[in-house]
């Protein structure tokens, strides 16, 4: 199980990475984008200028998400990770409309527009190439340390990578057809791929935010590891939830209802362990025990059957 320490250190680490690399990108392509006049590369550095705010945002998320818990927060300070996310989403998504509107005034304005230079095709090359890296050092990150908020800035590095694509084909289509309005169309689809990475990321952290998840996996092993613990019968009312990259269980078991209060505590015992071992990062295991057969109304969490139902929703 990795420590909060290990996996602040890992965080802020990628971090950096992303805020130098994004900085030198952004830099670059903004400068590039006014001098050559292309209205698409310019777009793409203040598309990177956004990441190099969100890296800003993820340190700092970084050093709160390594707070112990408090009175007021009991449960530690993992969730701001995924509220981190959200916001994310909602600069991606600013910078997205900003980019858009200026595409579509620049298509619409009514002025004649010049043919880029040539320096804007070799800054998005660059772009291209320094955005892969970007991309690859997120992810390998965020899985390492379990860390929603790295996927999520992965995930939007990942999408720059198809924006400056696109880019790209639009300067070549440009130079080759001497049509210089096809920069601006560009950089006007290529602010609808900015805006769809936003609402996609930001769908992603409100699930979590709600205590919901599209990962089947875990209550899959947790059912299969229960069942490998003589006397617990019947787990049901099963809900996980993610605080940062642990996870937080809360479930009910039967035991037969002539068993001491003693036995039936080292069943819940062993669950919990059970459970411990089959999920990686668990930060704490609630079992509520029941008597074989006990019927109440139950509203709430998952039985062992029903993780098939789950995958036919997915």
């Amino acid at each position: 199980m990795k420590t909060t320490e290990n996996r602040t250190k890992i965080i802020q680490k990628a971090s950096w990475i992303a805020l130098f690399g994004n900085t030198i990108l952004a830099t670059a392509k903004i400068i590039v984008g006014i001098i050559s006049g292309s209205l698409s590369v310019l777009s793409d550095g203040l598309d990177s200028a956004t990441d190099v705010l969100i890296a800003t945002l993820t340190l700092f998320a970084a050093k709160i998400s390594s707070k112990p818990g408090d009175p007021e927060h009991p449960y530690g300070h993992g969730r701001v990770e995924t509220v981190s996310a959200a916001l994310i989403s909602l600069v991606i998504f600013f910078a997205g409309g900003q980019i858009l509107m200026s595409a579509l005034k620049s298509i619409f304005g009514g002025y004649t527009p010049t043919l880029s230079s040539a320096m804007a095709l070799w800054v998005t090359l660059l772009s291209i190439v320094g955005k892969l890296f970007l991309a690859w050092s997120q992810f390998h990150f965020g899985k390492k340390s379990g860390s929603t908020m790295l996927i999520a800035n992965a995930k939007n590095m990942r999408g720059d990578v198809v924006t400056s694509a696109a880019v790209l084909i639009g300067l070549g289509l440009t130079f080759l057809t001497d049509i210089p309005v096809l920069d601006k169309v560009f950089a006007a689809l290529v602010s609808l791929w900015i805006l769809k990475n936003a609402v996609d990321i930001f769908l992603e952290a409100n699930t979590e935010l709600m205590d919901g998840t599209k990962d089947r996996g875990p209550y899959k092993d947790l059912f299969a590891a229960i069942t490998k613990i003589p006397g617990a019968g019947n787990p049901h009312r099963v809900r996980i939830r993610r605080i940062g990259s642990f996870y937080v269980v809360d479930l009910d078991i039967e035991v037969e209802p002539d068993m001491s209060v003693r036995r039936s505590h080292e069943i819940a015992v062993s669950v919990e362990k059970a459970i411990k071992s089959s999920l990686p990062d668990v930060y704490d295991v609630i079992v509520h025990v029941e008597p074989k057969g006990n019927v109440e109304e139950e509203k709430f969490g998952l039985t062992s059957g029903q993780t098939g139902e789950l995958d036919k929703q997915k």
